[in-house]
């Protein structure tokens, strides 16, 4: 069978000893072009004029790779790195930047997310929380789901004693459009096990809030 994953060079460079390698799918990458010259053209744009002539490809080459977290398994990132460890305190990654797209008008929203969980037994490697976050938010998404499939998906592989997960983000459907605030967040938060105690959520949010270095 034929592999219709292809490896192409990035056409928006000329610089000679300058190769940027990225990975499509190509049957659905010349799906999306056609289909993001169609839009350009009814948005009353001119798609064979110069500085538009790519952009339908370009377009979609951008959107492929801000939705290809629906390719990858979150629970299988975290076991990829699953060690067992006698630890039981608190671990804490925070700001792991996050970039997504709001499903409702295909805006992008970005920010910070925070995790942390009380190991029972297992551990995992930070860099994994990271990329749990990004599983999640190269998708069509909305954050308050977000919040808590990043929660579910640490609470299933590692089974802690309790997962804690804040995102604070900026969304461009509010920014650019609709009502306008261009200085509004959002923050969503979830919480699992031992962090729905009081005393521990509130140790959680304090050593997030708080600058140690």
């Amino acid at each position: 069978m034929e592999d219709k994953h292809v490896r192409q060079e990035d056409d928006d460079t000329d610089f000679i000893n300058y190769e940027k390698i990225e990975r499509y799918n190509l049957e659905s990458l010349e799906k999306l072009s056609t289909n993001y010259k169609n839009i350009i053209s009814q948005l009353g744009e001119d798609v064979t004029r110069e500085g538009l002539e790519k952009t339908p490809m370009r377009v979609a080459k951008a959107m492929s790779f801000l939705t290809h977290g629906y390719e990858i398994d979150a629970v299988e990132i975290l076991n990829s790195a699953k060690f067992h460890e006698s630890y039981s305190e608190m671990v804490i990654v925070k700001d792991i930047e996050l970039y997504s797209m709001c499903e409702h008008h295909m805006l992008p929203f970005f920010g910070k997310a925070h995790i942390a969980y009380i190991p029972n037994g297992y551990i995992t490697g930070l860099s994994k929380l990271a990329r749990v976050v990004d599983c999640f938010a190269r998708r069509m998404q909305v954050q308050e789901r977000m919040t808590h499939q990043i929660l579910d998906a640490v609470q299933e592989a590692l089974n802690p004693l309790g997962v804690a997960v804040v995102i604070e983000a900026k969304h461009l459907c509010m920014m650019m459009r609709g009502v306008q605030k261009q200085n509004s967040s959002t923050t969503t938060s979830a919480f699992s096990g031992v962090f729905l105690e009081d005393k521990t959520r509130k140790e959680f949010l304090t050593l997030v809030s708080s600058k140690l270095h």
